[in-house]
This record gives C-alpha cells, sequence and structure tokens, in this order.
C-alpha cells in the first residue's frame, strides 16, 4: 500500500501564512466597520399636571394649576412650558361622554404673564348665551418639545349657573391710613336679592401714569394678576396694605349662593388710584426748654428738648424762634435735626424767646408747629 506524501515544508508555511491573512483581514474589518445609526435624543416630557381645578366667576370659567418645573427624568426644565388647554361643552340635562379638544395654546414665552406665585391662572370666557346647566370639562397639557407633550391632566367639570349682577359706582379714596373704596349694590338682575357679600381685587399697573381706558380688564397691563384683599360684607373696604407712589387697579365682585355653591359675579367697574403722600406728620408734643447758665467750657444757651414723632416716615425737626411770641419766627437749624433735641447757642441775653417746633416726613410734608413755649434769657453779671 503506497502512502501519501508528508506535505513539504513550503505548503505548510503558506497554509499558516493564509490563514494569519485572514484573521488579520477579519480583525481589521471588524475594527473599521461602519457605526450604527445615531439614536436619536428622546424629547423632555414635563410632568403631569395633577392639580387642575376650575370654578366659575360671572360669564367666564377660571382654570388654575400648578406649572410643572420638572420633567418626567425629574429633571428642571429649562424653559417654561407651553400650555395647552382642551375643553369639552354638554348641554343641560345630555347624557355619554364628553370629547375634549384643543381650544387654547399659550406659548412659552407668554405663560408667565398667567402666573401668580407658581400657580397658573387662565380665564376662559364662556360662549353668549350659555343656558345654566351646560357643563364644561377641562383637562390641560405642556409642552416642552414640538415632538411630545405631557401626558393628560386630572380632568374637571364645571356646571354653569347663574350668577349675581356685579356692583356699581365703584370709588377709591386716598386717606393717609388706607385707600377708601366704596360701591353700590345692584339692584337689578338675577341674584340681585340674594347677594351675600363682596370680594375686593387689587393688582399693581406695570406703568405709574393711570392708563386712558380702563374700561377692560384684559386691555390694562398689570405686573402681576389680581390678589384677593379680602372679603366686605357692604361698602366701605379700607385697604391698608398699600404703598405711596405705586398706582393700583380695584375691582369688586359680588357673591351669591347660586343653586348652592357661592359664585362670583363679573368684574365691576375698574377703578385706578395713584396715592400720593401729601400726608403731614403730627405736630410735635411737650416742648420744653431749659436756661443753661455759662461754664467754662461754655457759654450760656437754651436746650429744647421733645417727644419723638411716632410718624414711621419720619425725617426729622426744624426748630423755630420768634422774640413776638404770637409769629413762628424763623427757622434756626441750618440741617434737619434726626433727634427731638436742639442746642440754641445763637440766643442773645435778655431777650425772651418763643420757640416752636415741626415735624417733616421723607416726602418733605411739614406738620404744624407745635404749641409755643416761652424761655426768657436772663442777663448775667452785675
Amino acid at each position: 500500500m503506497r502512502l501519501a506524501p508528508a506535505p513539504s515544508r513550503r505548503t505548510s508555511l503558506s497554509t499558516f501564512g493564509r490563514s494569519l491573512c485572514a484573521l488579520a483581514a477579519w480583525v481589521w474589518l471588524a475594527g473599521c466597520a461602519a457605526p450604527g445609526a445615531p439614536t436619536p435624543p428622546m424629547p423632555i416630557v414635563p410632568k403631569v399636571v395633577a392639580d387642575l381645578a376650575a370654578r366659575q366667576q360671572g360669564e367666564s370659567v377660571v382654570l388654575t394649576f400648578t406649572l410643572p418645573r420638572q420633567d418626567m427624568d425629574g429633571e428642571k426644565l429649562v424653559e417654561m412650558p407651553a400650555l395647552e388647554i382642551f375643553r369639552g361643552e354638554r348641554p343641560a340635562g345630555a347624557t355619554g361622554k364628553m370629547v375634549t379638544s384643543l381650544v387654547y395654546t399659550v406659548p412659552s414665552a407668554v405663560v408667565d404673564t398667567y402666573l401668580r406665585e407658581g400657580q397658573i391662572n387662565f380665564r376662559d370666557p364662556l360662549k353668549p348665551g350659555s343656558a345654566a346647566g351646560q357643563e364644561m370639562v377641562y383637562m390641560v397639557r405642556t409642552r416642552a418639545s414640538k415632538k411630545r407633550a405631557s401626558d393628560d391632566s386630572n380632568v374637571v367639570s364645571v356646571r354653569v349657573v347663574p350668577v349675581p349682577p356685579a356692583p356699581v359706582g365703584i370709588r377709591a379714596t386716598v386717606t393717609e391710613p388706607a385707600i377708601e373704596l366704596t360701591w353700590t349694590a345692584p339692584s337689578q338682575g338675577p341674584l340681585a336679592g340674594a347677594i351675600a357679600g363682596y370680594r375686593v381685587y387689587r393688582a399693581e399697573l406695570a406703568a405709574a401714569a393711570l392708563p386712558p381706558n380702563l374700561a377692560d380688564l384684559s386691555q390694562v397691563q398689570l405686573r402681576a394678576p389680581l390678589q384677593l384683599m379680602g372679603p366686605a360684607q357692604a361698602a366701605p373696604f379700607r385697604d391698608t396694605q398699600f404703598t405711596f407712589g405705586t398706582t393700583y387697579v380695584y375691582v369688586v365682585r359680588s357673591v351669591a349662593d347660586s343653586e348652592g355653591q357661592p359664585v362670583e359675579s363679573s368684574d365691576s367697574q375698574l377703578v385706578a388710584v395713584a396715592p400720593k403722600d401729601i400726608f403731614p406728620p403730627a405736630a410735635p408734643q411737650r416742648l420744653i426748654t431749659i436756661i443753661i447758665p455759662a461754664t467754662e467750657s461754655a457759654p450760656a444757651h437754651v436746650e429744647l428738648s421733645w417727644d419723638i414723632s411716632a410718624e414711621p416716615d419720619l425725617s426729622g425737626y426744624w426748630v423755630y424762634r420768634s422774640e413776638q411770641p404770637d409769629t413762628p419766627g424763623l427757622r434756626i437749624n441750618a440741617q434737619i435735626l434726626l433727634s427731638p433735641t436742639f442746642r440754641d447757642m445763637t440766643a442773645v441775653q435778655g431777650k425772651r424767646y418763643t420757640y416752636r417746633v415741626s415735624a417733616v416726613d421723607r416726602n418733605g410734608n411739614e406738620s404744624p408747629l407745635s404749641s409755643p413755649v416761652p424761655a426768657e434769657f436772663p442777663r448775667q453779671g452785675p
């Protein structure tokens, strides 16, 4: 039997070389293979709104909810999300599933105009002729990306009810301690006889000057939405939480019980007021004078003191001196006094003076003069 010849050394080396080349080519191809298609970034999705609430106010439905500031992963949103508000309507007595549709889109650039302390306040006017008993259903979404909005919020509904008429004849009067609002109770309209009280609202105007047209609140630029200042059983209402130099706008709403629930009227006529501090402090009290004899270190002089004025905006005091008891005389301190004391070093011996003091506030309003106090500066020596 003939055996096959053993492979030559050249053949073995050639086969081994071909194997190495194949392995190297495989490694090269694996390293140089084209990467897979890039994964697109996930869209930013805000957290879902879970506290949507709705109430009827006059001829509108007011929606409130907390604006989300984080996405679904808990990361802070770089910008305010846009708002998408959905609404559905069902006539009184109708049944069946309610379908909502998108009715408002609020761009992120203007969302802050509806914000107050983190809460969105959005007003949806009722359609003219909306009948009592009609049901309004709302849902909202927020959006930080064009690709995807947030999940649906909780769904809320409001049943349209009759509302009381708004008060009329709103007037504002500025006094030093308060802005006083007065109005007249409405005498005609649905629920006019069922008004249980009123609510007073206030906002700051963005501009210091009063606007020429105050007929429509939507046409007035406010620094923030209206804020409830307090309830009132009847006029007047005194707003003591104000600042001179700030321009305010007020509205008053009637409140009545309508079908078992409290409901507000539409806004009253607007009234704007820019209170200015034209009110002087009270005259200083209990002025006294003391004649101080001369010493080795100081000449004789008259020292004055009086009670500290209680005004919170007090700036200081002026001192007046006269040689005639029935005239105020002249101001004798060059700089306003910060404390209720004064030393008159210009008094002349042998003369009789009458002193008075006034108080001044930070707006330059000067009080009436205090009661006059005489001081006789005797002549010293032989």
